[in-house]
């Protein structure tokens, strides 16, 4: 359960980039990807919790991250880091069902594995404060 939920969550992460980066929604860019069927239903569910969920609280996510990373517009940040956060974040701050540990966890691993060697600090630093101010931020 635990590899097919990381192995979702970059397919997620996937998913998030090549939507920004083309311009569409991510639902649509989900939708084409489908067809892979490879992927257990149970991952398959999971990445389309992840996908919808980002996308329903993009703007309040987008807003907490521009308000606490410190030094860095959410222009400036990389597609990588900008969309790892959004994932990290919704998982951190909207769904109750993956510990927070965990969710600031997995958002370091995809940012060791698949960005800057600065990014996994500043994931790690921003969602830390996220957990930080978590009780306080109105969602």
């Amino acid at each position: 359960m635990v590899a097919a939920r990381s192995k979702a969550r970059r397919r997620a992460l996937e998913v998030l980039y090549e939507a920004e980066v083309r311009g569409d929604p991510p639902a649509e860019v989900l939708a084409r990807r489908a067809a892979d069927a490879s992927q257990p239903l149970a991952e398959q569910a999971f990445l389309g919790r992840l996908i919808e969920g980002v996308a329903e609280h993009r703007e309040r996510i987008d807003e907490l991250i521009a308000t606490y990373s410190v030094g860095w517009t959410l222009d400036r940040m990389p597609i990588v880091d900008r969309n790892i956060l959004r994932l990290g974040a919704f998982e951190l701050l909207w769904n109750d069902e993956v510990p927070d540990g965990v969710a600031i966890s997995e958002a370091v691993s995809l940012a060791t594995e698949l960005s800057t060697d600065e990014s996994p600090r500043f994931v790690n630093g921003l969602l830390s404060r996220l957990l930080e101010l978590k009780p306080s931020l109105s969602l």
